[in-house]
């Protein structure tokens, strides 16, 4: 009876050999794919997020592209306004859009309107300043399909209209109709052109169901009456209101003196707007301004058709932002991303150190390297790919908007990245066969010339981004974009090379301590695998770009106090244009939150020099304000500065009026006629009564009474609360905060998304680097847990063993803290002058605040560093703890090569 041999697959064998390191393999992959995937598209959610917020504060007025065509000669006729006529003139310009512009139907329309008002003489209707009022008449389609509610009904027009018809329907909003007087069955005269005046008939006041939407809101004055001046007279005004005709009844406004003019209406998609396709979205609205798709227009609806819009200058300003943008993002992604990287290849690297042995041995019994390599990358594919597929499946679930293909791209990129690292890093290390290796201590090891030329080349690369990026910006090219990695790579580099020399210093000292913890763990540091260091990369690349992150959120987070100080002035303000009431001071120190008021008096239009210069004048306390200009950094001085010497007012100016006056007496002369003089004993760049560039500071009560009142209180207190504030100041003025100002300044989702991707980075940052030095430290666990067995036989303690195995883990665990520590802060030192965070803190803010830039975070230079060091003191002494419990039986088999 013959036997058969079974031959067990490879890859199971594996797998069920070492179940720990295939599950904690996945998990990582899986971890990095998802957020390698998540990246593009966040970046794609927040960008489309800062558009869509651009075009909706912009406005349908500013957005909506509006095709004109005028008269020819002035002449056209009943057939070109029917509503047959522009609808299919309607359907052919929509098929001239062009892509990526999607025109939104609801929202778009047609019609016919007067493009200059009518004024109507009917005397019900009312004349504020006694100007008649002025209509608009408008036969736009789609009246029925956007009005919520309707009050009488709809106009019509049941007979054919022509340019002479006497009398036709019209329709009007409620705001029209409530500030005109305007009542269903009330009958308009409009002025006709050679013919008898044009009488409307009132049938319906409607609602708008999206007032907002760009079918009402591309002309406001559609469903919103205003106010008009005269030209050349802001007393003299009249009421602007618009007449909705039925579209059938179009023909009678070329009866009109309103010169009407047939219109088209395109409102995009907001939602189909993405800034990746910025520069397509800009084409194509210049072709519909002045290109191919206004000649296709014009074939269609004739040649004096023009087109307006700002949705092309909206987008500009957009691009412009989102420039100003995306380099400090590219810069946060390619640390992270290469961060992760070296932990994957570190995990593979590991892996095969790990199987040494049992790789050397397959080469010795013939397998060739291709073979090798297949199997090892057939073996980690069964467990990276299936990994990788959930991480990306995770994160276009997490995140459901944005470009699938960038996504796919880095997750893949990911999954074949921890596939090939074992496989290559194997077939480097076996190239040749080998039954034994010497040993490969640290502190032995010499770099060999190839290694010494990769770092030497690494360096000119650092130091050629590094100077990219001080001279030309963040925005430079692509090299700047890796400075701060290449200057951490440079510095682990250097590291990795100088951790032996102490290592060898120290050996023979310590051979000469008593007891035997401290020199066995030295001996135990210095002969760690030369292959050990690899963590150290990653240790350091993973804390220099946490922090930069964290600096870059520092520095903005800096720059918006600084910006909404110098806005406010103090944590908050109360300002009027007249004086405040006498108790409102008093009413107002007693809020919840309010530590100390300071009262000021503001005349922001002081003319100097009888009328050649007006600076804005402030009246202070001097006792208050200087404490607060000390307390505040802004412009500080001592109170004794404005004491009144001899006839003139002493005063704190600005260097602009300083350097126009110099210390010569200077005549104020304020709005209600009063006059003093002042004379300039002190310069400051700043005050917190205003944020001007130009202002005199004064003492308030050397000034006459009425301009002494106070009409500014400036207020000191960390937890402000502004309902109460302005319950307490009962509508007498306006409160401003500045913590609502700060907010304002980062309410952009562009900014905001910016701001948590750097925080999406250091923490990334931080993690990898915990995970580096767990698999590090991981690596020597079988090692160090054998060792603590053969020497418990030989007596050591087990409180003698874990500090053995702390002892032995700290040089390199310190020397990553403290070096990546050092590397940080040098790179913030380095890089500072040539990255520009004003965009991303501070895009709608005032020039004055200054430009932005990197201030180091210690938080983010202390926290990964620290949690470094006490990963590696709790796994050190937990693993101690653990091998003590399992006693040493297990670890002294016979044979076992640990």
């Amino acid at each position: 009876m013959s036997s058969r041999s079974v031959v067990a697959p490879w890859i199971r064998t594996r797998l069920r050999a070492a179940p720990g390191a295939a599950i904690a393999l996945a998990v990582m992959v899986a971890l990095t794919a998802c957020l390698a995937a998540a990246f593009p598209r966040a970046v794609d959610r927040y960008e489309d997020a800062g558009l869509h917020r651009a075009v909706e504060q912009a406005g349908p007025d500013r957005t909506t592209v509006q095709l004109y065509a005028q008269p020819e000669y002035g002449i056209i006729s009943e057939h070109d306004v029917l509503p047959a006529t522009l609808g299919d003139q309607y359907a052919k310009i929509l098929a001239a859009v062009q892509r990526p512009v999607v025109a939104d139907r609801g929202q778009s329309t047609y019609g016919v309107r007067t493009a200059s008002s009518v004024e109507v003489p009917d005397p019900w209707i009312p004349r504020p300043t006694g100007t008649p009022a002025q209509v608009t008449l408008v036969a736009q389609h789609g009246l029925a399909d956007h009005v919520r509610s309707v009050t009488g009904r709809l106009p019509r027009a049941s007979d054919q209209v022509t340019a002479s018809t006497p009398e036709v329907e019209a329709a009007v909003s409620a705001a029209t109709a409530k500030s005109l007087h305007i009542e269903v069955g009330a009958r308009i005269h409009v002025p006709g052109e050679g013919r008898d005046p044009l009488v409307v008939r009132v049938t319906g006041i409607v609602t708008p169901s999206d007032p907002e939407g760009a079918y009402w809101s591309t002309h406001p004055v559609l469903h919103r009456p205003s106010l008009v001046p005269l030209p050349g007279s802001n007393a003299e005004k009249y009421w602007l209101g618009t007449l909705l005709l039925a579209p059938e009844a179009a023909p009678a406004i070329l009866g009109t003196p309103g010169n009407p003019w047939r219109y088209w209406q395109l409102a995009p998609v907001t939602d189909a707007l993405h800034a990746y396709e910025a520069e397509g979205l800009k084409s194509a609205v210049a072709s519909l301004e002045s290109g191919p798709a206004l000649q296709k227009v014009r074939e269609v609806t004739g040649p004096l058709t023009d087109a307006d819009t700002d949705l092309d200058d909206i987008l500009t300003a957009y691009d412009r932002l989102r420039e100003g943008v995306t380099p400090l993002v590219a810069v946060a992604a390619v640390g992270a991303g290469t961060v992760a990287a070296v932990v994957l290849l570190m995990a593979g690297g590991l892996a095969a150190d790990r199987r040494r042995t049992e790789l050397a041995l397959l080469r010795a019994r013939g397998a060739s390297l291709p073979g090798l390599a297949g199997r090892l990358f057939a073996e980690t594919a069964t467990v990276a790919v299936p990994a990788g597929a959930l991480g990306l499946t995770a994160a276009l679930l997490l995140l459901p908007e944005g470009r699938r293909t960038y996504a796919l791209a880095a997750g893949a990129a990911v999954t074949v990245a921890a596939c090939a690292a074992l496989p290559l890093r194997a077939v480097a290390a076996h190239r040749v066969v080998r039954i034994h290796t010497g040993r490969e201590d640290v502190a032995t090891a010499r770099p060999s010339r190839r290694r010494t030329v990769a770092e030497l080349t690494l360096l000119v690369l650092a130091l050629a981004a590094v100077e990219t990026l001080r001279r030309r910006g963040a925005d430079g090219d692509e090299l700047s974009y890796v400075a701060p990695v290449l200057t951490g790579v440079i510095a682990a580099l250097a590291l990795v090379r100088l951790y032996p020399l102490p290592l060898r210093r120290l050996a023979r000292p310590a051979g000469r301590l008593r007891g035997v913890v401290a020199p066995l763990s030295l001996a135990r540091a210095g002969r760690t695998s030369a292959s050990a260091v690899l963590p150290l990369l990653a240790l350091l690349t993973a804390l220099t770009t946490a922090a930069f992150g964290g600096s870059v959120l520092t520095g903005v987070s800096e720059a918006r106090d600084h910006a909404a100080l110098l806005a406010i002035g103090a944590d908050g303000r109360v300002d009027a244009n007249e004086p405040l009431p006498s108790a409102l001071p008093d009413r107002v120190s007693r809020t919840p939150g309010v530590r100390d008021v300071t009262a000021v008096s503001i005349a922001y239009d002081a003319q100097l020099a009888n009328g050649r210069q007006s600076a804005p004048l402030v009246g202070v306390d001097p006792a208050g304000y200087s404490a607060l200009a000390s307390r505040t950094g802004l412009g500080a001085f001592g109170k004794g500065e404005l004491t009144k010497a001899g006839e003139a007012l002493t005063a704190v100016a600005s260097p602009t009026v300083a350097a126009t006056y110099g210390t010569r007496p200077i005549p104020v002369r304020l709005q209600d006629g009063t006059t003093f003089t002042v004379r300039v004993t002190a310069v400051r760049d700043r005050t917190p009564a205003v944020s001007g560039t130009e202002f005199l500071v004064v003492n308030r009560a050397e000034l006459p009474a009425p301009a002494a009142r106070p009409t500014a209180l400036l207020l000191t207190g960390a937890q402000l609360n502004a309902t109460a504030l302005r319950k307490a100041t009962g509508g007498a003025g306006h409160v401003q905060l500045r913590s609502e100002e700060r907010a304002r300044y980062g309410d952009s989702p562009l900014q905001s998304g910016a701001e948590d991707i750097y925080t999406a980075a250091v923490v990334a940052g931080a993690g990898y680097a915990v995970l580096a030095l767990l698999l590090s430290l991981l690596r020597a666990a079988p090692e160090r847990t054998a060792l603590l067995a053969r020497l418990r036989t030989m007596g050591l303690t087990r409180s003698q063993g874990r500090r053995l195995l702390i002892l032995e883990s700290l040089p390199q665990a310190v020397l990553a803290a403290a070096g990546g520590a050092l590397t940080g802060w040098a790179t913030v030192a380095l890089l500072s002058p040539g990255i520009d965070l004003t965009t991303i803190a501070l895009a709608s803010s005032p020039s004055s605040a200054g430009r932005a830039e990197l201030s180091t975070s210690a938080l983010s230079l202390a926290i990964p560093a620290a949690s470094v060091v006490l990963v590696t003191v709790g796994v050190a002494g937990i693993q101690a703890w653990w091998s003590g419990r399992r006693g040493s039986v297990g670890e002294l088999r016979a044979g076992d090569a640990r």
